[in-house]
């Protein structure tokens, strides 16, 4: 029992020594450490995840380490520097994730320049917590700066031992590191390395792992393409091999339909579907939407596949029938590459292509991209005439795009035989900002007391003024199907309307639509009788959007009519329209969806999966079974989660690789 109290004794003087002869490192560690707390919990709640936070423990460690080599008064500066990157990073992925609900990526700095056109977007989510981590700099400055007048470091620079505080600490982060790494899965080093799901990895690893492991595999493409070309073409050379000839590439019905036929896709900025299910004061909020789906053939389970490009992202997927980058994005990473697309297809075959959009053409770098995808001209900002008071948002309005857009497109038609074009509408792009062009009245009425009341809880919320500008976007979109069907030309053209992804509107936002409740200004729990069940497999699920074939052609209208309820992907658009056109190109990851039908599979750019029957999430491995009664097959969950880590893996090779590059595979294997 003596030498017990005598070891605890001894225990507590040296613990005691340690930490005033380590002040600064310590202050060092405790802040680093509270800073990726922090991180955590402001984004995906992991404010208790013991996981992280060792890993983060042993990182901190680790660099820190080695400023005992400096002496006592010059480690205050090497250790400012790690703070100072640790706190660049917490406040780039703070900002990031309050925007795109992700973290940031080094591969994405080159889509910086797009900062100009959506700074008002970023700067209105903007919140103090995302600059909470500028602190630990300026304490760690005030800490020195105390312990500078005091005769801390005369006293340390005798007594340190620099070899050993650098070889105890080391060990120290090396055994942190051994338990995160020790006790990680298969699938944890799988995600780690794959990078796709980021907000399983900082949940997982922590945010320091996951940013130096990100700026590992921004370089690694760049470094492995001059070696794992082969590998890479072999993975996709077999995959096409194996699938180019199966059940779901067969024809059908609808095989040629559209040999002769004009093409125009129409790229509704964040238009959503469950925007139709709305109506405020007895006024729908899309009801030129809700018109078009009754005269045209409306798929309601068609779900985006964007990465962190966006509407960028949703152009190269339903052009190609492909999956966007894990790392970067295609757009401004990849602008080089060769593309096999639609529009360049379309050209071969004798279509005149063009693109359309009401902002500058250097957005998302579509003036050296849209090229590269096969368009012959591009009509922008500095092809339209307006005045000041016609710009909203990101520019020209869409009521006054359209007005003129039409007049081009009467133009292109007169001048063209064949023609393939894309329509890029703005208006409904967030940071969502309605002004007096805005008519949608989302107040609540009701009467208390004799006395009539009103609310407006969502007028100061994202979703509200989101729901406003769909509005608005609703009414250009009547104003364009008047004037097509009122004009004389597109007698065989065939548009494709679809929303190009969700508005980014939170969980929380989301969840007020539903139950928020007006008159006692709080938010429904699940006891109350009018509480509408809204989790988070609700909220990937309402992030579909609408997809319409429609037509003036009366002929064709009479076919292209219904509603098409078969999951379906971005990536299954480009096919169904290759199949319909005539046009042969087997490298698509998507299929004909009036081939695979119930079969499909949709798989998102962060590994979740979704079925007729489930929607899994990659992050934690669970999934929601989408009909009541269904049973599923052992090998289910496990077969759909291979197959979408192989897609995945074959998309990236196809952009990372630049494997339709024939020359450069003529140059890396002689083929």
């Amino acid at each position: 029992m003596k030498r017990v109290k005598k070891y605890l004794k001894t225990f507590k003087k040296q613990s005691i020594k340690y930490i005033f002869t380590n002040r600064l490192f310590l202050t060092y560690l405790i802040l680093a450490i509270c800073g990726s707390i922090i991180l955590r919990n402001v984004t995906i709640s992991g404010f208790f995840s013991i996981k992280p936070l060792v890993t983060d423990i042993g990182l901190i460690l680790l660099f820190g380490s080695f400023g005992y080599l400096l002496k006592p008064e010059k480690q205050y500066r090497y250790f400012l520097i790690w703070l100072i990157i640790f706190c660049s990073i917490e406040i780039i992925n703070s900002v990031y994730y309050t925007f795109y609900a992700s973290f940031g990526s080094l591969s994405e700095l080159s889509a910086i320049q797009q900062a100009e056109t959506v700074s008002d977007s970023i700067f209105q989510q903007l919140r103090l917590v995302d600059f909470i981590y500028i602190l630990q700099p300026i304490l760690f400055y005030y800490i020195h700066n105390n312990l500078r007048r005091s005769p801390y470091y005369n006293y340390v620079n005798k007594i340190e031992k620099k070899k050993k505080s650098v070889l105890v600490t080391l060990a120290a982060g090396l055994v942190f590191l051994l338990i995160s790494f020790g006790t990680a899965s298969g699938t944890d080093y799988s995600r780690l390395s794959k990078q796709w799901n980021r907000n399983y990895i900082v949940e997982r690893f922590g945010i320091i792992l996951y940013q130096f492991n990100d700026i590992f595999q921004t370089v690694k493409p760049r470094i492995s393409s001059l070696f794992g070309y082969e590998e890479a073409y072999e993975l996709f050379n077999n995959y096409f091999e194996n699938n180019v000839d199966n059940e779901y590439n067969k024809k059908n019905k609808w095989t040629g339909i559209l040999k002769g036929y004009n093409i125009i896709y129409v790229h509704m900025e964040s238009m959503q579907n469950f925007l139709m299910d709305l109506e405020f004061n007895g006024e729908k909020v899309t009801p030129n939407l809700e018109k078009l789906i009754k005269e045209g053939m409306y798929f309601d389970n068609f779900y985006p596949q964007i990465s962190s490009g966006t509407s960028s992202d949703a152009e190269y997927i339903t052009l190609t029938g492909l999956l966007p980058s894990s790392s970067g994005i295609v757009f401004t990473n990849y602008a080089d590459n060769t593309f096999k697309a639609l529009p360049g297809l379309l050209r071969d075959k004798g279509y005149y292509t063009f693109s359309m959009h009401g902002n500058y053409s250097a957005m998302w770098n579509r003036n050296n991209v849209h090229p590269r995808l096969g368009y012959t001209d591009l009509y922008y900002r500095d092809t339209f005439t307006f005045e000041k008071e016609d710009i909203i948002g990101l520019g020209i309005n869409d009521k006054k795009f359209f007005e003129q857009a039409v007049s081009k497109l009467e133009n292109i038609e007169n001048e063209n035989n064949y023609y393939f074009g894309t329509i890029i509408t703005l208006s409904n792009h967030s940071p969502f900002k309605p002004n007096e062009a805005y008519t949608l009245d989302i107040n609540d009425y009701w009467t208390q007391g004799g006395v009539e009341q009103s609310s407006c809880y969502l007028c100061e919320k994202d979703i509200g003024r989101y729901i406003v500008s769909s509005k608005y976007a609703d009414e250009a979109l009547g104003d364009f199907l008047k004037y097509i069907k009122e004009s004389n030309a597109f007698n065989k053209t065939i548009f494709v309307f679809y929303g190009d992804h969700d508005a980014k509107i939170s969980y929380k936002d989301m969840n007020y639509l539903y139950n928020y409740d007006y008159v006692t200004g709080e938010v429904r729990t699940e006891e109350d009788p009018e509480y509408v069940l809204y989790d988070n497999y609700d909220h990937y699920l309402k992030k579909k959007t609408p997809l319409v074939i429609w037509t003036k052609n009366k002929e064709l209208s009479r076919k292209f009519k219904g509603k098409i309820s078969w999951t379906m992907g971005m990536y299954d658009l480009a096919p169904t329209l290759y199949n319909m056109l005539g046009v042969d190109n087997k490298y698509v990851l998507g299929h004909d969806i009036f081939n695979i039908r119930n079969n499909n599979i949709v798989v998102f750019p962060n590994g979740n999966y979704l079925t007729d029957k489930i929607y899994y999430n990659n992050s934690t491995g669970e999934y929601k079974i989408l009909k009541e009664g269904t049973i599923l097959d052992n090998d289910y969950v496990i077969n759909n989660q291979e197959y979408a880590e192989k897609i995945l893996e074959v998309g990236n090779s196809i952009i990372t690789y630049d494997l339709f590059n024939e020359a450069k595979r003529e140059e890396k294997i002689g083929k």
